[in-house]
């Protein structure tokens, strides 16, 4: 039996993994990792998040289709003619290959929603708060998915079609989308991550005063 990674394994290899393998996730699995998203604080304990699941063929078709259309828009293919850098090269390719790929490999797309806040205009206090209740729900999923030797990532190209997603799969229109997760096991292998020292994004006491 496979041993479970430590909870700071688990932080420092999770890193966006885009090309899955057709296996399956047990239900059971699968619930586990929702358990693990509703175990995530949210503003006043509202726990307003709603997960839409996608294991329909041909919903995850759809939205698939919808995310390519939407990733097209966002990042045309004449974009990956500029890029030199191998590494670069690499990370920007596997995101090429999700839009491509979003609706016929990952077995589970988990779309994450909620209700919209009032007076939810653009620059509202309620509008630059509305993911904090949401996004720490998304990033427990990642973390449990891991620990299940599960890939993943956040994505929120669908929300160039949001309408048209939300259109699919039947959400009302006084609902917002925040993330479209998919889920498999990974081509790839995890970790570790490559990320800026805490030196270069750490301040001590006020902005721009020595690290810590």
């Amino acid at each position: 039996m496979t041993e479970t990674p430590s909870v700071l394994e688990v932080i420092r290899t999770t890193r966006s993994l885009r090309r899955f393998r057709p296996d399956p996730i047990p239900d059971e699995v699968l619930r586990e990792l929702l358990e693990a998203a509703t175990c995530a604080p949210s503003g006043g304990n509202s726990q307003s998040w709603r997960f839409v699941v996608i294991r329909d063929h041909e919903q995850r078709r759809r939205v698939g289709a919808l995310y390519k259309e939407g990733w097209d828009e966002y990042s045309p293919p004449s974009r990956l003619a500029g890029i030199t850098d191998p590494r670069e090269r690499r990370r920007v390719e596997s995101a090429y290959h999700l839009g491509a790929h979003m609706g016929d490999e990952a077995p589970v797309l988990v779309l994450f929603c909620a209700p919209r806040p009032p007076a939810a205009g653009a620059g509202s206090f309620a509008a630059r708060t509305a993911g904090a209740s949401v996004y720490p729900a998304v990033q427990n999923l990642l973390l449990a998915a891991r620990a299940r030797g599960i890939g993943g990532c956040l994505t929120t190209i669908h929300l160039y079609r949001e309408e048209q997603v939300k259109a699919a799969l039947g959400i009302p229109a006084d609902v917002d989308t925040y993330a479209l997760v998919p889920l498999g096991y990974p081509r790839d292998g995890f970790g570790p991550l490559r990320r800026k020292p805490v030196e270069e994004v750490t301040f001590l006491d006020r902005w721009g005063a020595g690290p810590l």
